[in-house]
């Protein structure tokens, strides 16, 4: 599995431009929304978490199609089918290196950007805290619009109707744990254990799903 984790790392790093472009896109959507809602400090403090987080989710969709597109290009995605590992373990381990290459630099980022959004010290570590744990159900779950998009013409088009309403749950528990720092009376610990339920029911559905759409797309 380790092994796994680790080619699978490798490639994601040596294509390149998988963790700047989503950094990047990360940094756009907190830079732009702003200026739409003017400059009112308390606002931005308000809907700071709100923005990283679709800012994140935003980021998020933007590199999953990688997951499975390089190997179904060079070929090895076939071999990875009539090999012996099961696909169900290929594509945990190929979620795994994609949040480490690509979600966690959003966790990493999200604190800077949120200064950007006048948001204190709790309200960035907050965001970060719910970024860790509900970026992998991003992943998780993104995977399986991934592999059914994998062999289709113009599949990242349908990879982001697939997902995005998928992502809809984790992005309300992501902004309403993040909101509850700094809001007096708010619950914070109700939302993240939700928040991480997504994330385990993602790491146990994820790659059985995906393992099957790989296996009807590509017959």
């Amino acid at each position: 599995m380790i092994a796994l984790i680790r080619r699978d790392l490798r490639m994601a790093l040596r294509a390149g431009g998988g963790a700047l472009t989503g950094v990047l896109f990360f940094l756009a959507v907190v830079v732009l929304i702003p200026f739409a809602l003017g400059p009112d400090l308390a606002l931005l403090r308000r809907l700071g978490p709100a923005i990283l987080w679709l800012g994140a989710l935003l980021a998020s969709l933007l590199t999953l199609d990688r997951l499975f597109t390089a190997d179904h290009e060079d070929g090895s995605l076939d071999l990875i089918l009539m090999g012996r590992q099961p696909l169900e373990l290929a594509c945990l381990a190929k979620a795994i290196a994609h949040w480490i290459a690509a979600g966690v630099p959003l966790i990493v980022a999200s604190p800077v950007l949120g200064l950007l959004l006048n948001l204190d010290l709790a309200a960035t570590g907050a965001v970060a805290l719910t970024l860790l744990i509900g970026t992998p159900a991003l992943t998780l779950t993104g995977m399986i619009g991934a592999a059914l998009a994998v062999s289709l013409r113009r599949g990242g088009l349908l990879l982001a109707v697939l997902v995005l309403p998928l992502s809809i749950p984790v992005l309300i528990f992501g902004v309403a744990a993040s909101s509850a720092v700094a809001t007096p009376g708010a619950e914070f610990g109700a939302p993240l254990s939700i928040l991480a339920a997504l994330s385990l029911v993602g790491l146990v559905v994820g790659p059985v799903a995906a393992a099957a759409s790989l296996r009807q797309g590509l017959d």
